[in-house]
Formats: C-alpha cells, sequence, structure tokens
C-alpha cells in the first residue's frame, strides 16, 4: 500500500472488540499499519495484539471488558476518554456462532448469541457514536454475516443476530449521515482463523478441514478465507476514500452471496 493510502488514517484512534485473536486482531494490526492508535477490547487480554499494533509504530490501549454489560461499557468509555479523549473508528466485530438446531435452542441460547451479536453492538456504537456526531467525524464498521443470505441449517439465533445487526447498521447510518459519521457492514464467508479451527465441524463432515473447502466451492473465488481478506475491506471503510458510502453491507465472501 503507498503512503498516500496510509496517510488517510494517521493519527486516528480505532476501537476492535474481539480483538484479542482471530479476525479482531488481524483488523486491528491492519489498522495500526494504515495509522490508527488501537484501543483493543475483549473478555480476555490482548497482549498479542498489542504487540503487534506498537511493532507497526503505534499506540496500543487494551482493556478488558464484557461488552453485554452497560457498565462495563461505560468503563471502556471512560477509559478511552482519559487515554485517547475521543474514538475516530469502531468496528463492532465481538460474535458466537454455536451450532444448534432450532429444536434445541433454549432461551437462555437465544439470549446469549443475541446479547454479544447484537446487544453488544448497540451498547459499544451507544458509548461513541455521540461524540463521533459532536465532532463531525467518525467511522462504525459493523460484522455481519453472508449467512444471512446462504441460511445454513444450526444456526437460527446466529443468523437472527447477524440479520439485526444490518437492520441496526442501515438505521444508524440514516441518521448519523449528516453528521460525518458512515456505518457499514461487512459480511464475510467462514474464515479460517484459530476459532474456527478448532469448532466441531457440521453435521456430515469430517473435519473442519473439509468444511473450509466445501465451502469455498461454492464461493465463486474458490479458496478458503483469510482474516487478510477481510482486513483491507476494514480500512477501507474506515479511510477517507469511502467517505461517501454509508448503510451498506458489503459481501466480501469470495463471491459466495452474488447480488
Amino acid at each position: 500500500m503507498n503512503d498516500v493510502a496510509r496517510a488517510s488514517l494517521d493519527g486516528k484512534i480505532a476501537l476492535v472488540t474481539g480483538a484479542a485473536g482471530g479476525l479482531g486482531q488481524a483488523f486491528a494490526e491492519r489498522l495500526a499499519q494504515d495509522g490508527a492508535h488501537a484501543v483493543l477490547v475483549d473478555i480476555k487480554p490482548c497482549a498479542e495484539t498489542a504487540a503487534l499494533v506498537e511493532a507497526a509504530g503505534r499506540e496500543a490501549m487494551s482493556v478488558i471488558c464484557d461488552i453485554t454489560s452497560e457498565e462495563s461499557v461505560a468503563y471502556l468509555a471512560a477509559e478511552v476518554e482519559i487515554r485517547f479523549g475521543r474514538c475516530d473508528i469502531l468496528v463492532n466485530n465481538a460474535g458466537i456462532y454455536p451450532i444448534q438446531p432450532f429444536e434445541q435452542v433454549t432461551f437462555a441460547d437465544w439470549r446469549r448469541v443475541m446479547a454479544l451479536n447484537l446487544d453488544a453492538v448497540f451498547l459499544v456504537t451507544k458509548a461513541f457514536a455521540p461524540g463521533m456526531k459532536r465532532r463531525g467525524f467518525g467511522r462504525v464498521v459493523n460484522i455481519s454475516s453472508s449467512t444471512l443470505n446462504t441460511v445454513a441449517s444450526g444456526y437460527t439465533h446466529y443468523i437472527a443476530s447477524k440479520g439485526g445487526v444490518v437492520g441496526f447498521t442501515r438505521a444508524l447510518a440514516t441518521e448519523l449521515g449528516n453528521h460525518g459519521v458512515t456505518v457499514n457492514a461487512i459480511s464475510p464467508s467462514l474464515t479460517r482463523t484459530p476459532g474456527t479451527e478448532g469448532r466441531a465441524p457440521r453435521q456430515g463432515r469430517a473435519s473442519m478441514d473439509e468444511e473450509f473447502e466445501q465451502i469455498a466451492r461454492l464461493q465463486a473465488i474458490r479458496r478458503v478465507q483469510m482474516p487478510a481478506d477481510l482486513a483491507g475491506v476494514v480500512s477501507f471503510l474506515a479511510s477517507d476514500d469511502a467517505a461517501f458510502i454509508t448503510g451498506q453491507t458489503l459481501y466480501a465472501d469470495g463471491g459466495m452471496v452474488r447480488v
């Protein structure tokens, strides 16, 4: 990437949820490489991600936070205010994706998925969007999923939560668009991360490697999706180049969904 493209994030403050590993780590590292300082938020320590951010020459702030808790998010917002005074870029990445047939989903299961995948997006955005609006600048990037369109079985609660993320994205973009704040969503396919590699494969598939390959064969680009395939998209939506894009859901999924 050339220096002109990198300059658009110079000095910006980017907050990434679910930053301890996987996609969140890839997003934080790329945003740092492109000039942003990073607030790394997770329920567990983010030391490895912080080291990557600092290796890119940017400041890293790690906060252990339960983003499903209003009180914990208020603490997060206060800590960011003390350290940086603002949040310019918010990446709502944290989420869970259990596989359960609908008949086996309890209300507690349903609420657990909704709490992290949708309620937390509301809570964290609610904490930082007003400041973006006051300053006349902000970028909110929400992570949805291509399963919203492919509708795989066993993901009723997950797909419902990600549908909520898309609706939230569109509605909030309408409210904030005239204040210099953009709100967009990214919908990836199944991405190879330590988390997805370690999960049990879907019924009828011998291993996660088989599942990755079967999904890749359904895409227009027939290879397994990696975090780097998404990190650049996040950075683009956070940049000045995307200043006139809002309320959109970008399917960065190798052509799994063709709309």
